[in-house]
């Protein structure tokens, strides 16, 4: 265990954690809705610091980042628990496990530095705090980051978005880059599939952007609760309300958890969000879980050259260089 940031102490031994916008009070022996910061004698610590329940080495555009060094790798962690409760989550296993099994953690003890060590001995650009929400075990995440820039290596999060203004502006300095869930803009689904709120998760994507945090957006789409027209224009606005090189991920849904007697989306549904997403005016617009159909390539959005060609989470072509498109010259917004 460890002692947990962001929280301050109240009368009787409670405490309230303002980690993420939940803002949990916690009585004596209690945790907060993410079911791995507990409250002892007074104190509240996260049970989950330096436990890992996952660890793999990815390709960046597993995560997905298309515009944060293309075609490297990145050393993924995660601990159990989250601070939403998503019926349509992939990872609920791992994600939902103290709430799904009685207060259950596991992971392996893993030092700060051995994550780092590992990451550069399997010579990958960055770490990835993902699979389940990063937020929730802040303080491993954090301390990973710290030494992580020592060593040369970038550090990237996963995440819903659903953090507070002084947690996120704590990790900016160490944060090179976010991959925010944005699943619809209404506040009555987040409620009901999530567990959260809306209006936290807008002005985490737009602080993050402000803080020169590299951004990418995920909506992924599930049938007859966020793929209408005005679904996908609403997303689109906002995100190019925040910036027009902000890439936005369109992935398709497949029945799991809690969302089982839902179909998954028609890939005409995907290629409709695409097409909207660009009519609005996003410079990269890509489709996610359906390779091979032409919506995962990177084209220079002032000429439209192919420049990355990929398929699934490979590269097969790259016609950038010095992160200029080779036929117009224009600037392609990320970090090559």
């Amino acid at each position: 265990m460890k002692e947990a940031m962001f929280y301050e102490k109240l009368e009787e031994s409670t405490v309230s954690c303002h980690l993420c916008p939940h803002n949990c009070k916690i009585n004596e022996s209690k945790r907060g809705i993410c079911g791995v910061r507990e409250n002892k004698d007074g104190v509240l610590y996260s049970l989950v610091y330096g436990k890992l329940v996952a660890q793999s080495i990815d390709p960046i555009e597993k995560k997905p980042f298309f515009h944060f060094y293309p075609g490297s790798t990145s050393y993924s962690i995660a601990t159990v628990g989250c601070n939403f409760r998503c019926k349509n989550c992939q990872n609920f296993d791992i994600s939902q496990m103290p709430k799904d099994k009685k207060g259950r953690i596991v992971g392996e003890d893993i030092s700060t530095q051995e994550i780092v060590a590992a990451a550069k001995h399997h010579d990958c650009r960055s770490i990835s705090c993902t699979y389940t929400e990063p937020t929730i075990y802040f303080e491993y995440a954090y301390d990973i980051a710290k030494l992580a820039h020592e060593a040369g290596i970038y550090n990237v999060f996963v995440s819903n978005g659903y953090t507070t203004e002084e947690a996120i502006r704590t990790l900016a300095p160490y944060l090179d880059a976010i991959n925010v869930d944005l699943k619809v803009l209404s506040e009555e689904l987040y409620h009901k599939n999530c567990g959260g709120h809306l209006q936290p998760v807008l002005d985490a994507i737009k602080l993050y952007k402000s803080l020169g945090v590299w951004v990418e957006v995920t909506t992924l789409v599930i049938p007859t609760l966020n793929d209408s027209e005005e679904d996908f224009r609403g997303l689109a606005e906002f995100i190019k309300s925040v910036g027009v090189d902000i890439p936005w991920h369109i992935s398709q849904f497949y029945p799991t958890y809690k969302l089982t007697d839902l179909p998954p989306t028609p890939v005409t549904t995907l290629h409709e969000a695409r097409d909207i997403g660009r009519d609005v005016g996003l410079r990269y617009v890509y489709e996610g879980n359906v390779p091979g159909k032409g919506g995962e390539n990177t084209c220079c959005y002032n000429c439209g050259t192919l420049l990355i060609r990929r398929y699934g989470f490979q590269i097969l072509e790259n016609n950038m260089s010095d992160s200029k498109c080779p036929h117009c010259g224009a600037t392609i917004d990320g970090v090559f």
